[in-house]
């Protein structure tokens, strides 16, 4: 028979206790919506087979009004479904509490309601409850949080950014580093911090058309969001109201938003709390208007808390279009062009200060008097102190960094500031042109060529395909990554390559799906049994990471210079052991020979990393695009003279606006190198492979090797539940190895932030498994019969994931074990040593002692909870004044802040005011939970 809810009926989540009491709302036909206000959260189930326990207290339960008086039930009422207490208060005053009124923080005895009705876990359950309570606990607290789960090799000055960013409120900055420093990583790592830490839950990231698909791969591959990637088809298809509000992360292009008014329109009704828009620097903005893109982005960042605006470019299209980025985060800060341009003139001279006091250890009279009429007399005695004390000159860094002028909200790090990154050796190699392509005026003449048979296929004909089976032979020990332009090519390619060399071949392309598409790269990433070469479509730059290779072919050359870097990106990255070996072969006195001219000696984008090729692509292009088709090779050469003489003064310009201030603050120093080595030794750490045994086995899930730091999990016909996140209900190849999983994204990466290993681990705390437990315990030193109850109760505060308490109050397990006097040996017996000693009761012998031992039971029940209830006070006094003096810190440093720099917003601080005293009034209410009893009987 269906349960009937009744609206004001106060029923907790089975799968989601921390909510604390739910009451019901409404029960419209099968819909059932549930609010819990002690979260602020509602949820909405089917009421045939909702997750809910009706809270029913019995007489002699203690339970608390809303306005934090309690009552002793002497008696229960119930009318029209509702019930009503009644019985006395404290002050022995009898009063009646009807279920309405509960307070939304009362915590359940459901332990001990299990234990007496004789519902008894296996005990290995209890342990694995522990010990998932220890590392929750463990996780909540770390710095790391947030940090370690990404599938990408940690870099400081990205896992310093990731950091100083997430832990923000609303955070509004723009990502500006070089290309190939990992912007995308870096919003990713934010990303995932925010989401975890509760400080974000909605987010909209909005790329070029061209960049969504490497977004999407990205996000799920990397970090394991699952990002909803619309267009004007999905969006259509959709019967919601607002498609936008059905999902947490939504992902689009700009381009197609701009012009679909329907979707334009809910992107701006939908609640979003972070906004990541990519290539920025596109977003046209002058003083006299703007473009539709620009337009869309600052509406939506008006009403956006969060904002992240990433570009590889911020200064290069001028100082005009810089200002454009800036007035998105903040318009109130960066309202006028002139004001910022005359203010900006100021901060150079301080960041050549600083450069001279970081190269010289000293600095000039000139460097002196810019940083003392920058900081005043403060900065005089910081000025003096720094020339011999490097904490001084330290603190003195931290100062200017504080209050220079874009130094909160501007992210940028240069190739030149930060190390790590290989060499690059050219190799090209001319060819003569085929007859067959004697007309071509193509840069991709085998995309034109129509043959006349099977056997004149382009890749009889082009000496290129010849070339390339001569140089993988000659390069057979070695992984080759080859990418040309089109998805045909790369096809045809490996067909060439099966049919006249027999050379071991995979071919990675648009056309395929994600898991096809992990399958070619691991195939090519098997270094016993995989191919020597992975042919790869232009997606070949969409950011995979093949640094394990260092033989690039490039086939055919890329239309854009950013095109040409993302290639040479794939191999080209921080970490990679080898010089990059680049080989070019292309068809002389072509198109192909011209455009090789173009790159090499006026840009030079081979050699280096071109940071100024788009500026001078979009500066020439309309002169090139006839030359490179035509031939006139001297005005050819011509314009190539003067491209290059233009991108040497603009490299001139960027080095001498070099901001190493800005750049400082950007690489986070020895900060990040601590987060990396944090990093680097969680990952050597072996409780996770130990704990995710255990879970494995009590969900009945089947492990083997795959190979060396590699398992196979597959679900087995004892599987406990089916909605353990396996991720394949054919089972999945996992690998704690962090470098294994780079080079193989065919496997699970398995950390602590893993949605399998989060999702396993709710899935023990979130229901009863493992809270009640019967064991024998043999030890010679304890009578046959002795009686021991283990219990363990939860210290914890239930709020807002925002509020960020768990930072401060942890849930964290509290243990007591009694002996049959009540004395507590806890701190004698650790649980693992207590644990090792344990034999398995039968369920009916169990249910049977516990039912003769019920009386004393329950005494000893309520004694472990008087003895632990000074620890629970103890954390919550000491969490209370951590919360407050850590807020009162950031609200000090904020409030000075504001008065030298005026970046620092007054919602920041607001919000930070507002959090405090709410979390203040949420730590007021934290409760001790029961959480679990072992009753333990010497054999």
């Amino acid at each position: 028979m269906a349960q009937q809810y009744l609206p004001g009926q106060r029923w907790i989540s089975d799968s989601e206790a921390e909510l604390g009491l739910g009451t019901i709302l409404t029960q419209d036909g099968r819909l059932l919506t549930v609010l819990y206000p002690a979260t602020g959260e509602t949820r909405q189930y089917s009421a045939r087979n909702a997750p809910l326990t009706r809270v029913r207290f019995t007489p002699g339960d203690q339970i608390t009004h809303f306005e934090g008086w309690t009552l002793t039930v002497q008696e229960v009422e119930e009318r029209q479904g509702l019930l009503t207490y009644h019985g006395l208060t404290n002050q022995n005053e009898a009063r009646s509490l009807p279920e309405t009124q509960l307070s939304n923080f009362i915590q359940f005895r459901v332990a001990s309601d299990r234990l007496f009705a004789g519902q008894i876990d296996p005990l290995n359950w209890f342990g694995l409850r522990y010990k998932t309570l220890e590392h929750q606990s463990r996780l909540l607290q770390s710095p790391l949080w947030g940090l370690t789960g990404a599938r990408v090799q940690p870099i400081p000055h990205q896992l310093h950014i990731a950091r100083e960013v997430a832990d923000r409120v609303a955070p509004r900055v723009l990502l500006a580093d070089e290309v190939g420093l990992g912007k995308t990583i870096e919003a990713g790592l934010i990303l995932h911090r925010q989401l975890l830490s509760g400080r974000a839950q909605r987010v909209l990231i909005l790329t070029p058309e061209n960049l969504q698909h490497q977004w999407l791969v990205e996000m799920r591959r990397r970090f394991n969001l699952n990002v909803s990637l619309f267009d004007q088809e999905i969006f259509s298809a959709s019967d919601a109201d607002n498609p936008f509000e059905d999902t947490q992360l939504a992902l689009m292009a700009l381009e197609w938003l701009t012009e679909a008014p329907k979707a334009q329109q809910a992107a701006l009704a939908a609640t979003w709390d972070l906004l990541v828009v990519d290539e920025a620097h596109h977003l046209v903005w002058h003083p006299e208007g703007a473009s539709p893109e620009y337009a869309l982005v600052e509406q939506l960042a008006q009403q956006t808390p969060g904002v992240l605006l990433l570009t590889a470019t911020p200064e290069q299209l001028g100082q005009e279009s810089h200002f454009a980025r800036l007035r998105l985060l903040d318009p109130n800060r960066f309202h006028s062009l002139s004001a910022f341009l005359s203010e900006s003139s100021h901060y150079q001279p301080v960041a050549e200060a600083v450069q001279e006091l970081l190269d010289q250890g000293q600095i000039s009279p000139q460097a002196h008097q810019s940083i003392h009429n920058f900081l005043g007399a403060e900065g005089e005695t910081l000025l003096q102190a720094a020339q011999t004390d490097p904490q001084a000159k330290a603190r003195l860094i931290r100062e200017l960094l504080d209050r220079h002028g874009t130094g909160r909200l501007l992210f940028r790090n240069t190739r030149a500031a930060i190390q790590g990154f290989p060499k690059r050796e050219l190799h090209p190699y001319p060819l003569p042109r085929p007859v067959q392509y004697s007309t071509a005026t193509e840069f991709y003449p085998e995309t034109q060529f129509t043959p006349d048979s099977e056997e004149q296929r382009w890749w009889h004909i082009d000496p290129r395909v010849e070339w390339l089976i001569d140089t993988l032979k000659m390069l057979r020990k070695y992984k080759v990554l080859v990418i040309c332009a089109h998805a045909e090519t790369a096809l045809d390619l490996e067909d060439a390559l099966r049919v006249r060399s027999g050379i071991p071949a995979s071919v990675f392309h648009e056309r395929m799906s994600i898991l096809e598409r992990d399958r070619a790269a691991a195939y090519f990433a098997d270094e016993e049994f995989g191919a020597q070469v992975l042919v790869c479509s232009e997606i070949g730059s969409e950011g995979r990471n093949f640094q394990f290779s260092h033989h690039l072919v490039l086939f055919d050359l890329p239309a854009h210079p950013d095109l040409l870097e993302q290639r040479i990106g794939r191999l080209d990255r921080i970490g990679q052991k080898h010089t990059i070996q680049l080989h070019v072969p292309y068809l002389q006195d072509t198109p192909q020979h011209r455009l090789f001219q173009w790159y090499h000696l006026a840009l030079n984008a081979f050699l280096n990393t071109c940071p100024t090729g788009n500026s001078l692509q979009h500066r020439y292009g309309a002169r090139l695009l006839p030359l490179l088709e035509s031939g006139h090779q001297q005005q050819l050469e011509a314009l190539i003279q003067e491209a290059h003489q233009e991108r040497q003064t603009l490299e001139q310009e960027l080095h001498k606006g070099r901001d190493r201030l800005l750049e400082l603050n950007s690489s986070g120093g020895n900060q990040g190198k601590e987060l990396l080595e944090a990093i680097q030794k969680q990952d050597q750490d072996i409780q996770l492979p130990i704990y995710m045994e255990a879970l494995f086995n009590a969900f009945g899930i089947d492990s083997e090797d795959h190979s060396e730091n590699a398992l196979i999990l597959r679900p087995s016909e004892k599987m406990l539940d089916a909605s353990f996140p396996l991720g394949n209900d054919e089972g999945v190849t996992i690998s704690y190895d962090r470098n294994l999983a780079l080079s193989r994204e065919d496997m699970q990466f398995l950390t602590w932030e893993h949605p399998m290993v989060q999702g396993g681990m709710d899935l023990v705390l979130s229901g009863s498994m493992g809270n009640t437990a019967v064991a024998i315990i043999k030890n010679k030193a304890l009578k046959p019969g002795t009686l021991l109850l283990e219990v363990l109760f939860v210290s914890e505060v239930v709020a807002p994931k925002a509020l960020q308490l768990t930072r401060f109050l942890p849930p964290i397990a509290l243990r007591c074990l009694l002996d049959a006097k009540g004395n507590d040996l806890a701190t004698k017996v650790s649980f693992d040593t207590l644990n090792d000693q344990l034999e398995s009761v039968s369920r009916s012998n169990a249910n049977k002692f516990i039912q003769a031992q019920r009386d004393p039971l329950s005494q000893l029940i309520a004694q472990a909870e008087a003895k632990t209830a000074p620890q629970h006070t103890v954390r919550v006094a000491q969490a209370r004044q951590n919360f407050i003096a850590n807020l009162d810190e950031e609200l000090a440093r904020l409030t000075a802040l504001k008065a030298v720099n005026p970046s620092v917003r007054d919602d920041e601080i607001q919000v930070l005011q507002k959090q405090q005293a709410e979390g203040i009034q949420m730590l007021d209410k934290a409760a001790l939970r029961l959480e679990a009893i072992r009753v333990l009987v010497a054999g």
